[in-house]
């Protein structure tokens, strides 16, 4: 019997310290062995947002105890792992150096492959963790640094159809909350604030909702929520304000992922068309509902990975080293961290002042 891979995947794009081991089944299927996940609330929380520094420093004291805690709980021995994959970008640059450094030390010590990672890209696969997912299909990535409709093609082949021109989606969740005076990281606490309000309450704009086919932006609903937050007096106009906001990105959403959908289709001949939404924001249980009907009225098939894995982790990291190591694509030890990381190479910048549409 041929032995199954074994990958040890490393996650510190921004304030998560992650590992985790991952192999597969005899069907080829991936098998999680391990995922640790140490998140750095605490530390960021009395600034409201993260501050990078804080964060190196925060991985540097954990990434080996995270690691070793990951490789206990696989019960794989270090020796026989095959390769060691670590998010190399986008992120936070000074966060992206601990885990990549430390991911090549392992590497150069255990005279193991490495592989360095688009973390952009270990979202795209993190549904290949719990469902049997082909190429090609259509990804929605939704999180706190990025919004995007991708087609993907195959592994390393991507096409952006549609992107954020200012912030993404789950920056104005989070910025959201702290107008309302949830704490950080108040994001997720929005649906929970939106189930107790009135969603017609507020008028949001909604904005490139005509236009710029199924390109996105949520700066102009971010203004908006901020001034109203400043006339809000009670906590039921909070919850109506979160609600009226939850709404407006339903319906943005909602009617960018329609456009998206006839993109795709222009491009792919397929004969069952799915639709990926991944990213921290996917673990939204509205905005979920709300694209489940929109596939089932599309003839799409709706994918999401397991809400454990919506946000940053190391399983998804290691999801991508494992399809890279049966394919052999491994990276040099002198792979450099990038901030700024497209999984479309081609595609254009389309963000700051003057983006024409």
């Amino acid at each position: 019997m041929n032995k199954k891979p074994i990958i040890l995947g490393i996650e510190s794009s921004c304030d998560e310290t992650a590992a985790s081991i991952l192999t597969e089944n005899e069907q080829g299927l991936p098998v999680i062995l391990s995922n640790i996940v140490s998140s750095q609330v605490d530390v960021h929380k009395e600034f409201g947002g993260v501050v990078p520094e804080l964060a190196a420093r925060s991985h540097i004291e954990k990434i080996d105890l995270i690691t070793k805690k990951a490789i206990n709980e696989s019960g794989v021995k270090i020796q026989d792992i095959d390769a060691i994959a670590s998010t190399a970008g986008p992120g936070l640059i000074v966060c992206l150096s601990v885990g990549l450094s430390f991911g090549k030390a392992m590497a150069s010590s255990l005279d193991k492959p490495f592989i360095a990672v688009n973390h952009l890209e270990g979202h795209a696969l993190s549904p290949k963790l719990n469902s049997n997912l082909n190429y090609p299909y259509l990804l929605l990535l939704i999180s706190g640094g990025h919004t995007q409709f991708l087609s993907v093609k195959d592994l390393g082949n991507y096409k952006r159809l549609g992107t954020t021109i200012d912030d993404a989606v789950g920056e104005a969740f989070d910025k959201t909350a702290k107008l309302l005076g949830i704490a950080f990281p108040g994001g997720p606490q929005i649906e929970v604030y939106a189930s107790k309000g009135d969603p017609n309450k507020y008028e949001l704009p909604k904005p490139i909702f005509h236009k710029g086919g199924c390109n996105l932006s949520f700066a102009g609903l971010k203004t908006a929520v901020l001034k109203i937050s400043k006339q809000i007096k009670t906590e039921q106009e909070k919850y109506d304000l979160a609600a009226s906001f939850q709404k407006t990105v339903e319906e943005i959403l909602l009617k960018k992922s329609k456009i998206a959908f006839e993109e795709f289709k222009k491009i792919n001949n397929t004969k069952k068309n799915v639709f990926v939404v991944a990213g921290g924001v996917a673990a939204n249980k509205n905005i979920r509902t709300v694209l489940e009907n929109l596939c089932a009225d599309e003839k799409f098939e709706a994918t999401f990975p397991p809400v454990n894995l919506c946000g940053d982790n190391a399983a998804m990291i290691a999801m991508v080293g494992l399809e890279k190591f049966k394919l052999k694509q491994f990276s040099k030890l002198d792979h450099p961290a990038r901030p700024r990381w497209p999984l479309d190479q081609n595609a254009v910048f389309l963000k700051g002042a003057g983006v024409k549409l």
